[in-house]
């Protein structure tokens, strides 16, 4: 019954740590500084990664499908 109350109580710690953390704000699209400062904006690109994922996810399943 301890190993219980133990499993249960690290669960709910576990919970409340990661209920209460809270993420940066991002930053400013201009960075804050005055307007015509050249600053790109604020993003990520998903093109590249998003190529390479489908390339991986293709042979995955390829080699999948080979081993049947």
């Amino acid at each position: 019954m301890k190993k219980v109350f133990r499993k249960i109580g690290l669960l709910l710690a576990m919970t409340l740590i990661v209920a209460a953390m809270n993420a940066q704000t991002p930053p400013h699209p201009g960075g804050g500084s005055a307007p015509g400062s050249g600053d790109p904006p604020v993003g990520s690109p998903i093109d590249g990664g998003l190529f390479v994922m489908l390339i991986l996810g293709a042979a995955y399943g390829y080699a999948k499908q080979k081993k049947k």
